[in-house]
């Protein structure tokens, strides 16, 4: 399968690269366990999955607090609206390089009616602190979801090439987003630790039904983001 040259990822550039300063890596695995995480265990690319309910924690010693750039908030808005931007064609890609039965019975057999997601409520007129917080939790459970994707198509659809770029493309700038959240509620909230929660993995599954769970998730994943724009967009635009 092949598509037009994907969109050139966009990183979080809020501190040097060497810091290891991200969110989940594109390869974690998703699993169903529970527990505290505090951001700094989030962003020093840890292998060992975690889950939880949400959480927030405030205190005097929110750290990388002074390693925000001055564009840390048009880079976020950015991010955001480049991820809106290309989902749809993502998901369209995916769905032609998993073939038959996906192409003609996509509403059948990518239904997202099941797949968890993490709780999405917040709207508009939220506050903005609140807003940050679920941004960051979608996201991080989108990044490592976006890993397991990216694995199982490395294993069915190994020369893929457009579509494993376009993956990694969106993985690079989910870690940035979330590189760049963290640098937002520190700053403005000192909000350190969050809990997360990440769905059910592939992992031993059948061919079929990865490309099943990734074809979900993908179809969830295009209609969050399209929420998720319009609500954190306007937090993020200039007075």
């Amino acid at each position: 399968c092949s598509a037009p040259r994907p969109a050139q990822a966009i990183s979080g550039s809020t501190v040097p690269t060497d810091h290891h300063w991200l969110g989940p890596h594109r390869d974690a695995r998703l699993s169903p366990r529970t527990g505290v995480v505090p951001f700094m265990a989030l962003l020093l690319l840890q292998r060992r999955p975690v889950a939880g309910r949400v959480l927030l924690v405030t205190g005097p010693g929110c750290p990388g607090h002074g390693l925000c750039r001055s564009n840390v908030q048009e880079q976020t808005r950015r991010q955001v609206a480049l991820l809106n931007a290309t989902a749809q064609d993502l998901f369209s890609l995916y769905l032609k390089c998993q073939g038959e039965p996906f192409s003609s019975e996509t509403d059948k057999l990518c239904n997202p009616g099941g797949v968890f997601f993490p709780p999405f409520r917040v709207n508009r007129t939220s506050e903005r602190k609140e807003v940050m917080v679920a941004m960051y939790k979608l996201f991080a459970f989108l990044n490592a979801s976006l890993g397991n994707i990216t694995r199982d198509q490395e294993e069915l659809n190994p020369t893929a090439k457009e579509l494993l770029d376009r993956l990694h493309n969106t993985t690079k700038t989910t870690r940035g987003l979330i590189s760049n959240l963290t640098c937002l509620l520190c700053k403005n909230y000192n909000v350190f630790q969050v809990d997360v929660s990440y769905g059910e993995s592939s992992k031993g599954k059948s061919a079929f039904r990865k490309k099943q769970q990734g074809c979900q998730v993908l179809r969830k994943y295009v209609q969050v983001i399209a929420q998720a724009a319009r609500i954190l967009l306007p937090h993020l635009s200039p007075p």
